[in-house]
């Protein structure tokens, strides 16, 4: 971190003791959880990681695997203090701790593996930062998708590391009937919170939902417009219904949602629509996308949400009627 100017006749500021330091170190690799929704609110944090444990202790512990080792990577590293307390260079560690036991299954490879992409995941993360701040654009879960992408591709040229594809990492043949039962739009309602982190289980997703309310009412509401523009999209297309019961088309349009109604624009009419309209587009992307990445043996983490809001949030400037926050403009 750049060092303060201090007043004349005053001495530097205070060096961090070693405790503080790792307390702040501890904090960040809890807050990178609830960060993967932008959220820093410890109280969101921790529940949504409860959550993860609740959907099953391989999911959790290669959540924890990610956060902690990304954290300490940038500890280490001596990245800014802020950025570590606050989770910014964690968050993508927890995905990709997440979708290395997801896509390799649970080895002794895969704690190797996930260990690998958390430390990746805090390098890319400070690069493309760096490389995406002077155009006004974030990171946000790109460097996931870039390191998942290229160690889940390459995973089965190495023999020590692929045992084959898990079960639970792939979709079953599903039904193409788009007509849409009650129990696929309450279950994929919740499943888009727990699909964020490769879980369509629903009751995990009610866990994380309130977690999102606990970090304040209007996080909660754009999660759920986020979820329910998701799913209103996919049946008006004619989407599988069983996919949409799984949350595997919302779960990017409450990214989405989030992203541009807490984050990045200001509390107007307009930019609700521009917010509701950026959510619907990321939906019809995660189609898109899905053809193509299951070409070539992939998944598409959360590309669909990355592109859309880099896109959507590059044509900003243009957009008149569209403010941003006045940190970010």
């Amino acid at each position: 971190m750049a060092s303060q100017s201090t007043e004349h006749g005053a001495g530097p500021p205070p060096a961090r003791s070693a405790a503080h330091q790792w307390k702040g170190t501890a904090l960040g690799a809890l807050r990178g959880v609830g960060q993967v929704d932008f959220q820093a609110s410890l109280w969101c944090s921790l529940v949504i990681l409860v959550a993860l444990w609740v959907a099953g202790w391989e999911i959790g512990l290669f959540a924890t695997v990610g956060a902690v080792v990304s954290t300490l990577t940038a500890r280490l590293l001596a990245v800014s203090h802020d950025s570590v307390t606050q989770g910014l260079m964690t968050y993508c560690g927890v995905l990709g701790g997440i979708a290395m036991v997801v896509y390799l299954g649970h080895h002794p490879s895969t704690y190797v593996m996930a260990v690998a992409a958390a430390v990746t995941c805090t390098l890319v993360t400070a690069a493309l930062g760096t490389l995406l701040r002077p155009v006004g654009l974030r990171a946000f879960t790109g460097p996931f998708c870039l390191v998942s992408l290229v160690m889940v591709l390459g995973a089965p040229s190495f023999e020590r590391v692929w045992h084959g594809t898990p079960e639970s990492a792939v979709t079953p043949a599903t039904p193409k009937s788009p007509y849409v039962s009650w129990t696929d739009l309450w279950q994929g309602f919740f499943s888009n919170f727990s699909q964020i982190f490769f879980v369509e289980t629903w009751y995990v997703g009610l866990i994380m939902l309130a977690g999102l309310f606990l970090a304040g009412w209007r996080v909660g509401l754009f999660a759920v417009l986020g979820s329910v523009v998701g799913i209103l999209t996919a049946w008006a297309l004619g989407a599988p219904a069983a996919l949409i019961g799984e949350g595997i088309y919302g779960y990017n349009a409450v990214l989405t949602s989030l992203a541009f109604g807490v984050v990045l624009l200001r509390p107007t009419g307009w930019n609700f629509a521009y917010t509701v309209l950026a959510a619907a587009a990321t939906t019809a992307l995660t189609a898109s996308l899905s053809v193509l990445f299951e070409s070539f043996g992939s998944h598409t983490f959360t590309w669909p949400f990355n592109i859309a809001t880099w896109a959507l949030l590059a044509a900003v400037p243009v957009l008149s009627r569209i403010t941003l926050r006045a940190d970010d403009s």
